[in-house]
């Protein structure tokens, strides 16, 4: 178990977080579309980025919250020849995972993409390396997979030419059949404009959403088109969102939440960041590293699948929550407050009682979870406590005590992911329960796994 206080700049954070208006949240504004797995299910999160280490091959990382990445497999696709760099990964409809790639270093002119198929995300089959058919090309860079709302598979991707082999453009390249073997003639996406690369594309509605790094600034910019190929207008530019120079590879995908989280490289610095938007990519969330493994990874995208096999819990019944690592010591209310003492047969009726809650339905997402006591009082966090309060009726309170479910280590075991700051977990330390970030270690995940079990009283 995790001893001593809390650090003061963990502290404020959560203090800071706690603090914010709803209506500066404004968690109803992302698409209605975004909820937690439903009973039984899991989100799964993978990205197969190349290592900051060595550019010929790749490792294969999973996460169920989109922040905690954990090593799948090392070196699980390595290239017949040449390079592999930011890779971006698809699954198609026939099943397969399909990875597209820069093929060269920095160095070289590269004039080819490379593609790479697995069924299972770990074993990977070399395709072919395509080469993109523009006059003059010198470097084809940072093939981006796009999939349209009319299933059509496209990909953006960054090409300069050798009248000047570092001004790049996007492209657009449109498959032609289903096997991903033949492609359009590349057309320019207008509006972009010279000197920028890695955009990357969502749409949402009828709009398209790009986010790309100007080269000359080193800005992540965004803009958007009525149409994949523009023509686009980059309303922001500059340090307009807070993520700093010297950044490149975006790459969003939404969370359960429904908040979108754009991930990038900080090549800079060396280190990998992730930001949340709860309004629509109007502001964000100040950068946070990746624990674990920024430092390491580099330029990746997302795939987000719902898969079978996640946690379970049956809404309205009555149960304690055992730790898993400390398997005597269950959550009890103390004073409002959540604890975590032992407990054991011979313990007093009041303490069996104030060790047994009720699973609810989540307040503010019917697939997540709430917990209520015996008055009826919901546990919520607040300044870093998970403690318990009378439902008041407010957005805020509905997520503030609303959590995600989410397979915790040893058999049966549970965490506890906040709904409202994902990446927050509820845990143990110094045998109170906290909600805290995620640091990536597996000392963090034992402290926030607990195991359903038949409540005490």
């Amino acid at each position: 178990m995790t001893a001593g206080p809390p650090t003061p700049s963990r502290r404020t954070l959560l203090r800071a977080m706690t603090a914010v208006p709803a209506s500066a949240l404004l968690l109803s504004e992302a698409p209605a579309f975004a909820a937690a797995p439903p009973s039984g299910s899991a989100t799964r999160y993978t990205i197969v980025p190349f290592l900051n280490s060595n550019d010929g091959t790749v490792n294969v990382y999973q996460s169920d919250d989109a922040t905690d990445f954990r090593l799948l497999k090392s070196s699980a696709y390595t290239p017949p020849s040449n390079r592999i760099r930011d890779a971006s990964v698809i699954r198609h409809t026939d099943g397969y995972y399909y990875a597209t790639y820069t093929t060269h270093t920095w160095q070289d002119t590269s004039t080819t993409i490379g593609f790479a198929r697995s069924a299972d995300r770990l074993n990977w089959t070399f395709l072919y390396d395509y080469p993109v058919p523009i006059t003059n090309l010198s470097r084809a860079w940072a093939p981006e997979f796009f999939v349209d709302s009319d299933g059509s598979v496209n990909i953006i991707v960054s090409c300069s030419t050798t009248n000047d082999e570092w001004i790049f453009t996007p492209y657009r390249l449109r498959a032609t059949n289903s096997a991903l073997t033949a492609w359009s003639s590349p057309v320019a996406l207008s509006g972009i404009g010279a000197n920028h690369i890695d955009t990357f594309i969502v749409k949402l509605g009828s709009t398209y959403h790009a986010f790309t790094k100007n080269e000359t600034t080193k800005y992540i910019e965004y803009g958007t088109a009525p149409n994949l190929t523009g023509p686009y207008t980059i309303s922001r530019t500059g340090n307009w969102a807070g993520w700093g120079s010297y950044r490149e590879g975006p790459a969003l995908i939404q969370l359960d939440n429904g908040a979108w989280r754009l991930f990038f490289d900080g090549y800079g610095d060396g280190r990998y960041y992730y930001s949340d938007s709860y309004d629509t990519f109007a502001t964000w969330s100040a950068p946070t590293a990746l624990p674990a493994i920024s430092g390491t990874a580099r330029h990746f995208t997302v795939v987000k699948e719902t898969v079978s096999g996640g946690p379970s819990l049956p809404r309205n019944a009555t149960r304690s929550f055992q730790s898993a690592n400390y398997p005597t010591r269950y959550w009890q209310q103390q004073s409002s407050l959540l604890n975590l003492p032992v407990v054991s047969a011979s313990s007093t009726a009041a303490e069996k009682q104030a060790s047994t809650f009720t699973v609810t339905a989540g307040l503010a997402d019917a697939s997540a979870y709430s917990f209520r006591d015996a008055s009826g009082n919901y546990l919520r966090h607040w300044d870093f406590r998970a403690r318990f309060d009378t439902n008041n009726g407010t957005t805020t309170f509905a997520r503030d005590a609303t959590f995600i479910a989410r397979t915790g280590t040893g058999a049966g075991s549970v965490r506890f992911e906040s709904y409202n700051y994902p990446g927050y977990y509820l845990r143990h330390y110094g045998y109170q329960l906290r909600v805290e970030r995620s640091d990536g270690t597996e000392l963090f995940r034992q402290d926030s796994s607990f195991t359903p079990v038949a409540a005490w009283a």
